[in-house]
């Protein structure tokens, strides 16, 4: 499944662009851009589930480094300092991943 059966591919690519420059990433406005925020608590989950690469049932560090890909190939790569603040921000019970309640939580902050 790919992210642009859940969002909108004219919004993902005005979101990529907003956030080309390095350590540039703001997880609450691109989330509001690609127009996220807004979906249900299901399409959520599809992206969640989309962006666990390695199907583990969490989005962990090496996977965030590369989670603007999974919106769309065009994405760039977060710098470390952008991958270790998203992870951050998410990872409310501390185990170094984000697990899809955290993702929900994050995506609707």
């Amino acid at each position: 499944m790919a992210m642009s059966s859940i969002l909108n591919a004219d919004d993902i690519k005005r979101a990529l662009g907003a956030f080309r420059a390095a350590d540039s990433f703001d997880h609450k406005r691109f989330f509001e851009m690609v127009g996220l925020k807004v979906k249900s608590a299901e399409d959520v989950k599809k992206a969640f589930h989309i962006l666990d690469a390695d199907n583990s049932g969490f989005i962990e560090e090496e996977e965030l480094k590369y989670v603007l890909k999974g919106f769309s190939t065009d994405g760039r790569d977060l710098t470390d300092r952008e991958t270790k603040a998203f992870l951050t921000a998410a990872d409310k019970d501390g185990d170094g991943k984000i697990g899809a309640e955290e993702f929900a939580a994050l995506v609707r902050e």
